[in-house]
């Protein structure tokens, strides 16, 4: 609706100088002002929430003034091989276009990956603590999911407590795998993998088994001796390496990921990718996110700052918590977890509970701002008290 539209345009270039509750007040006003369409409320909703998000964070405001410029051609299909966004994305990480698959979201190419190279009689290996959607891919695709034990809880810290062992992943390759999926940095453990041991992880491997590295937090790792698997894409026709823009980039809500492989890998995705998979919004702002170096670093530098400090302050309360290399925190609240997320929930305070992976005692905690995060262990205590 050109109306709701036109304003909420202005309403997301404001953003960045508007408080949390102002954006809020405008959203909610201009909703009342157009509530008798469904189709309006739901358009004013979405873009209201993306106005609001930028709200918390003024550099976010590129990314969004080449969305709102690029609302203006919503009624085009979009380029279907994002041909701008794979020429900025290899020129920004020295790969060639070709290596490059852009998806809806990494989470699309995680599953596909699965359903073009394995099937009924193949297995999918994975560590025990890996993201949730390794093992639907594994199912989607008919295959079976070898689970690979992680390292024990109370491995050294340089170890990473719950984080892979390779040894064991390594042992858990059959003649019949045909794809090993591992995140690194890893969700929702938090652990990272050393280059070295990766490195050599990834040599010791068969050429006909198809290595996914997920590497959606890589933006956030610091430690000293992790580094992005990229650079060995070009040494090994087997590995994959994934990235998105939904963590580091902030652009979660317009699902725009990508692969880095071998051009013949490449190549067999994309006869079978989805057209139009990654929309014109998604691949307008990606393009503007790449380039805006000032918000990735802020974004990165940030996130470390609070994650430490957030990290500090859940020890000083005796809770246990595990060494993290992305945006968000694992903490252990033993038979408490439960009754203290519902809490939290009720106070507005939204936390990830890990029964789904077998860590029924811990909370998976995103670091937020500085302000967010003041809130966060205010009701904490409230609910611990």
């Amino acid at each position: 609706h050109p109306a709701v539209m036109a304003q909420l345009i202005v309403l997301t270039e404001k953003a960045y100088s508007f408080t949390h509750d102002r954006v809020q007040e405008a959203a909610v006003a201009l909703l009342d002002r157009h509530e008798k369409s469904h189709l309006h409320l739901t358009t004013a909703s979405l873009l209201a929430d993306a106005a609001r998000q930028a709200a918390g964070n003024e550099l976010l405001f590129r990314a969004v003034h080449h969305v709102t410029a690029a609302l203006d051609c919503i009624h085009i299909y979009p380029y279907p091989l994002g041909g701008d966004l794979k020429r900025a994305l290899a020129a920004h990480h020295s790969v060639e276009p070709a290596r490059l698959l852009l998806g809806n979201g990494s989470h699309e190419l995680l599953m596909q990956f699965a359903q073009v190279f394995a099937g009924p009689g193949d297995e999918v290996v994975a560590s025990k603590f890996g993201f949730a959607v390794y093992a639907l891919a594994a199912q989607a695709a008919g295959a079976s999911l070898q689970v690979a034990a992680a390292l024990p809880r109370d491995a050294a810290a340089d170890a990473m407590p719950r984080g892979h062992d390779l040894a064991a992943i390594r042992a858990a390759i059959g003649p019949r795998t045909k794809l090993v999926y591992l995140a690194n940095p890893n969700n929702p453990t938090g652990t990272g993998d050393g280059a070295r041991a990766f490195e050599a992880f990834l040599a010791s491997l068969p050429p006909q088994v198809l290595v996914v590295v997920d590497e959606a937090y890589a933006e956030f790792a610091d430690a000293p001796d992790y580094a992005s698997a990229l650079p060995l894409v070009a040494r090994h026709p087997n590995l994959v390496v994934t990235r998105t823009f939904s963590k580091a980039y902030a652009l979660a809500g317009l699902r725009v990921g990508f692969a880095v492989a071998d051009p013949g890998l490449i190549a067999v995705m994309e006869r079978v990718r989805e057209s139009f998979n990654v929309n014109a919004l998604g691949l307008a702002a990606a393009e503007a996110a790449l380039a805006d170096s000032a918000h990735l670093a802020a974004s990165v530098a940030g996130n470390a700052t609070q994650r430490g400090l957030l990290a500090e302050a859940f020890r000083a309360r005796g809770l246990r918590v595990s060494p993290s290399q992305t945006n968000f925190l694992l903490v252990e609240f033993g038979d408490a977890a439960s009754r203290l997320e519902a809490a939290l929930v009720a106070r507005g305070v939204v936390l990830r509970p890990m029964v789904g992976y077998g860590l029924g005692e811990c909370l998976r905690i995103t670091v937020g701002t500085a302000a967010e995060n003041t809130r966060l262990l205010a009701c904490l205590d409230e609910v611990l008290a």
